[in-house]
C-alpha cells in the first residue's frame, strides 16, 4: 500500500486550530484552503511586465545564441582568423547594411537581455526599496547610454578617418 492510501488529505478552515506550519493539530496529514484577502494583501496588477520580461528572456536567449555563434564562424573560420580583423575589416563589414543590422541586432539584444538578467538580480538581492530604485536607476542609465552609443558608432562609423 502506498502512502498516499494510508494518509489521507483533509481540508480545514481557517477557523479552526493550526500550528505555524498551517497544519491541524489533530492530524499531521492537514492541507489549509487558502486564506481571504485583506486589506494588507497586495492587489493583482493588471499588467504583466514579469511574464514579457521572462519571455523575453528565453527568445532573446536563443536569437542571441544564433547572432553570436553565426559571428564567431564568420570571422574566425570562414573570414581568416584573429589576424585579419582590424580597422578594415570593420570598415569593410560595416558597408554593408547587412552587418551593420546584424550587429545592432546583437548589440541590442545583448544590452537588454543583461539588463533585464541584472534587473532580475537587483529585484532579488536588494533589500531596500531607495537601494533598489537607485541601482535600477542607475542600470538604465548605463543601458539607454550604451545602446545610444554602440547604436551610433554603427551608423556613423566612418572608415575615411
Amino acid at each position: 500500500m502506498s502512502t498516499a492510501e494510508t494518509s489521507p488529505v483533509e481540508l480545514v478552515s481557517s477557523s479552526q486550530p493550526h500550528t505555524a506550519s498551517g497544519l491541524s493539530t489533530d492530524s499531521p496529514y492537514v492541507i489549509e484552503p487558502p486564506r481571504t484577502r485583506t486589506r494588507k494583501t497586495p492587489r493583482a496588477t493588471r499588467g504583466n511586465f514579469e511574464m514579457w520580461a521572462w519571455l523575453f528572456m528565453r527568445l532573446s536567449g536563443v536569437v542571441l545564441v544564433v547572432l553570436v555563434l553565426g559571428h564567431l564562424v564568420i570571422q574566425l573560420v570562414v573570414d581568416g582568423g584573429v589576424s585579419k580583423i582590424g580597422f578594415a575589416f570593420v570598415a569593410g563589414r560595416w558597408a554593408s547594411p547587412f552587418w551593420q543590422g546584424w550587429d545592432l541586432l546583437m548589440l541590442w539584444l545583448a544590452m537588454l537581455h543583461g539588463s533585464n538578467g541584472m534587473r532580475t538580480v537587483i529585484n532579488d538581492y536588494a533589500s531596500r526599496d531607495t537601494t533598489r530604485f537607485w541601482l535600477k536607476t542607475l542600470l538604465l542609465v548605463a543601458t539607454v547610454f550604451t545602446v545610444l552609443l554602440g547604436t551610433l558608432v554603427i551608423f556613423t562609423f566612418d572608415p575615411n578617418i
